[in-house]
């Protein structure tokens, strides 16, 4: 399945995509994709959407707003340096064991949504992520294969990150991470049904139509799976949380000479399987 969420900032209403023109409304039936939704399991949620295809309960995307494609998490996780050719570009080793690093929640806007350069940035850069939802309460999980069952699902995710506030500021890399606007997520959540193989999926990112990232899950290091359960070692997920995993080479950060977002700039990034975003880029406050 593929969730969706659709309608004006604060008031999005739960849908579920039937393909690019058409899709079921949930939200009679479903309050929103967040912690609760999620720690259910999502049980009847594809009977009811058989029923209502069926029943010809079918409408047709008109230009309505996509947000995020779940609500507010309870965290939002980050794993560094996550791709070996990215690690390269940087000039950083390949870590022994994941990298972690949290956005604040309140990051999380919409696949379209526009991205807010704060006050004083310096150096704001792009990152197009694949991001996993987790689907159930999860703590001390005993082995990678258990994690697969942890997962509710899949989404693109853009990483954006100031690098100056990130590497020049002192302290914890939240810092150049966690400013307003800085997660946009979507269009859709993907279940793993969905894919063939996760590790397996092309991605991409484009400024102002101009090449910038290209890779590909395959140069993962550390797999969705052992992230997640690596990640419960340390602290209790909670369902509805996202993880972002890391990203492929082409940041701006790795061009010589470094590039870097400015107002009027627009971003388009995409992931096999979980769609397309496009985010135009704008002042401080």
């Amino acid at each position: 399945m593929q969730l969706m969420r659709l309608g004006p900032v604060g008031a999005e209403r739960p849908v579920v995509r039937l393909n690019e023109t058409t899709y079921v409304d949930v939200s009679d039936v479903i309050t929103d994709y967040d912690e609760a939704f999620f720690a259910s399991g999502m049980p009847s949620l594809r009977d009811l959407v058989a029923e209502r295809t069926a029943s010809g309960a079918i409408h047709t995307f008109a230009g309505e707003r996509i947000g995020a494609p779940i609500a507010r998490p309870h965290q939002i996780l980050c794993i560094g340096l996550n791709y070996s050719d990215h690690a390269a570009e940087t000039g950083q080793a390949v870590p022994d064991e994941p990298i972690l690093f949290t956005k604040s929640p309140n990051t999380l806007v919409g696949p379209h949504d526009d991205v807010r350069i704060p006050r004083g940035a310096t150096k704001t850069d792009w990152e197009v992520e694949l991001g996993i939802v987790i689907g159930r309460r999860t703590s001390y999980l005993d082995s990678v294969d258990e994690a697969r069952d942890a997962i509710a699902g899949f989404v693109l995710v853009n990483d954006v990150s100031e690098r100056a506030f990130q590497m020049e500021r002192s302290g914890q890399w939240s810092k150049g991470k966690s400013a307003e606007t800085f997660n946009p997520a979507g269009p859709w959540l993907a279940t793993p049904d969905e894919f063939d193989d996760v590790m397996a999926l092309a991605m991409w990112l484009d400024v102002n139509g101009v090449k910038r990232q290209r890779g590909t899950t395959a140069t993962m290091i550390f797999d969705p799976w052992f992230v997640v359960h690596h990640l419960s070692q340390f602290m209790v997920l909670e369902p509805g949380d996202l993880i972002n995993t890391g990203t492929p080479p082409g940041v701006g950060m790795g061009f010589k000479p470094q590039v870097w977002l400015a107002p009027g700039d627009v971003m388009e990034l995409g992931i096999d399987g979980l769609g397309v975003q496009r985010q135009a880029v704008i002042g401080p406050r």
